[in-house]
């Protein structure tokens, strides 16, 4: 695994259960662009230790973009999506390391 992949995995386990960070925010935190941390979660088959929680990382407009397992997760978590599929960002959004 590279340290760039690292530091991305690391970010995304900080993440609190109930709240969701966007692909840019785990970008800008790690130092690179939303596409690769796309890259880093589909680099994710065969699991992790300790695992990720992929499914709190959304896009930008707050829509779950790895399906509809993806939602009911962070619905689990108490993460509220409204009829358009998105979630509140401000409400539920992660502020960061």
């Amino acid at each position: 695994m590279s340290e760039l992949y690292a530091r991305i995995y690391d970010l995304i386990r900080r993440i609190p259960p109930g709240k969701v960070a966007t692909y840019g925010d785990i970008g800008a935190w790690a130092g690179c662009g939303a596409r690769t941390v796309g890259y880093a979660l589909a680099a994710l088959r065969g699991g992790r230790e300790p695992p990720v929680p992929w499914q709190r990382v959304v896009s930008a407009d707050g829509m779950c973009r790895l399906g509809e397992e993806q939602q009911r997760l962070l619905e689990q978590e108490g993460v509220a999506f409204g009829p358009d599929g998105r979630t509140d960002l401000a409400r539920f959004g992660w502020d960061g390391p």
